[in-house]
């Protein structure tokens, strides 16, 4: 198939995802094309398959903000129109599944009936979808998308209960390469890291308030209380890492706590790790920790969105109730104080992510694809 990806270029979960499926899919002799205003973040290697096409915003005085949207629908016209799409797929509602619409629009006339499948991955409909500026608008976009999926049985439901969405919503979660993701011996490092041979306990996201950022600091401080021998390792950048940092400085622990800033091999960071702490408000899904899981880390999570998805309580970790500090802290002690808890819950881990492998769920995007196209043709 001949195969268009629309994406976010970023760190974020939707960016990550759509970036991975696009390799999946070229590795099985599809054609793909990303198309985004920058190269993606996991776009770093050349791929046989793989075509990027940058969107281009012309900057004119008249503009305040490039209209990065009608950029993105022009680009999908000549897309469609000389390479023959087979199939577009877009990541994110706002403006992606709009900018699609607008291009199928623009090519009615030419008979160019492409399937325009729209993935949502979480705040484009939990936050900014929801917006009263947008909402209408995404609203319309999504109803007129020839298939949707979502990442979660979480964001499912909370796509009907915001909008008035009238398609079948399919669920295909968020899934992980495996092969990349996967302890391996980094005894050096950790060395490094922690010389008295103590624990070390990781925080991956992008530092948004969403992500409870300076509670990962109060949670390993009261871990500390307790009496283990420990180290925080905080990766990725954002607006509260200062928060964060100061949080550190309160509570007298700056010694035991190193920001890493970003890291493209985060899985080297994870095979250092004892345990996983994600304490966020709000989670779709939960890509961090199913990364951290395939790396055999036990997560210590918040009990909201999708998490409870991915982490199972009492197998893989632990969940709480959001903000409560307490209660993390406690059953990351009994993780760490316990090695044959600890040693059973590792292995859980990376056997729950492996559920979650790259080839399966490039298997299922696959056949929806057939299966909407096989859809549109019927119906013509």
């Amino acid at each position: 198939m001949n195969i268009g990806i629309v994406c976010y270029p970023t760190f974020g979960g939707s960016g990550v995802i759509a970036t991975e499926l696009a390799k999946g899919l070229a590795l099985r002799d599809h054609k793909v094309h990303i198309l985004s205003y920058a190269r993606p973040a996991r776009l770093d290697t050349f791929q046989t398959n793989i075509a990027y096409h940058e969107v281009d915003l012309s900057s004119y005085p008249l503009f305040e903000f490039p209209p990065y949207d009608l950029a993105l629908a022009n680009v999908i016209v000549n897309l469609i129109q000389f390479e023959k799409l087979d199939v577009l797929h877009v990541h994110y509602a706002i403006p992606h599944a709009t900018s699609a619409y607008l291009a199928k629009q623009i090519l009615a006339e030419k008979a160019a009936h492409v399937p325009i499948i729209t993935t949502l991955h979480g705040t484009d409909i939990t936050i900014v979808g929801s917006d009263p500026s947008y909402k209408q608008v995404v609203d319309f976009s999504i109803n007129q998308s020839d298939g949707v999926t979502a990442v979660s049985e979480y964001l499912k439901e909370e796509t009907y209960n915001r909008f008035d969405i009238r398609k079948d919503i399919r669920v295909i979660p968020n899934f992980i390469d495996i092969e990349r993701f996967k302890q391996t011996k980094k005894g050096h490092f950790k060395k490094a890291i922690s010389p008295e041979g103590g624990k070390v306990l990781v925080h991956v996201s992008n530092f948004r308030e969403v992500k409870r950022v300076p509670e990962v600091v109060s949670v390993f401080h009261k871990v500390l209380q307790n009496g283990i021998e420990a180290k925080l390792l905080m990766v990725g950048d954002g607006p509260d890492r200062q928060k964060a940092e100061s949080r550190c400085r309160e509570l007298g622990i700056c010694d035991q706590v190193r920001f890493l800033g970003k890291q493209e091999q985060v899985e080297e960071v994870l095979s250092v790790a004892d345990l996983f702490l994600i304490p966020s408000g709000s989670e779709t899904f939960g890509l961090a920790a199913l990364e951290a899981m395939s790396c055999s880390v036990q997560v210590i999570s918040s009990n909201i969105g999708g998490l409870p998805e991915v982490n199972i309580h009492g197998e893989t970790g632990y969940l709480c109730d959001l903000d409560d500090i307490d209660c993390m802290a406690d059953y990351a002690v009994k993780i760490l104080k316990d090695d044959k808890l600890h040693a059973r819950m590792a292995k859980n881990a990376r056997k729950r992510a492996e559920i979650f492998e790259l080839g399966k769920l490039v298997s299922v995007y696959e056949s929806y694809y057939k299966e909407i196209a096989a859809g549109m043709k019927k119906g013509q």
